[in-house]
């Protein structure tokens, strides 16, 4: 490869560095709803996976504190994954123009 392919790689790699840097941010103030119960489970989560908001419908809270407890974690759970989800789509686009060699993945 030439210098001057060499110079400009450089210059994309850190064109990229810095767009992903600003997406992080971006993501950090985002936030999603993971649900379970058809709804009756709700949990906020932001794009740091930090749980902002929990709201449980009523009618759960005379239930068995199991079937409840197991509805909290399906929320949750299903946040995480609403912020994967994301996290990969913004990410994703940032790289879609890069030609990455096969298996190798942003952020590193």
């Amino acid at each position: 490869m030439m210098k001057g392919g060499i110079a400009g790689l450089m210059q994309q790699a850190q064109k990229m560095q810095e767009r992903m840097q600003k997406a992080q941010a971006e993501l950090a103030n985002k936030e999603v709803e993971g649900q379970s119960g058809a709804g009756m489970v709700k949990i906020t989560m932001t794009g740091k996976f930090a749980a902002k908001r929990v709201q449980i419908d009523p009618k759960l809270l005379a239930e068995d504190r199991d079937m409840l407890e197991d509805l909290i974690t399906a929320a949750i759970n299903d946040a995480v994954h609403r912020v994967e989800q994301m996290t990969q789509e913004e990410m994703g686009s940032l790289t879609a123009g890069m030609q990455l060699p096969p298996g190798m993945k942003l952020p590193f």
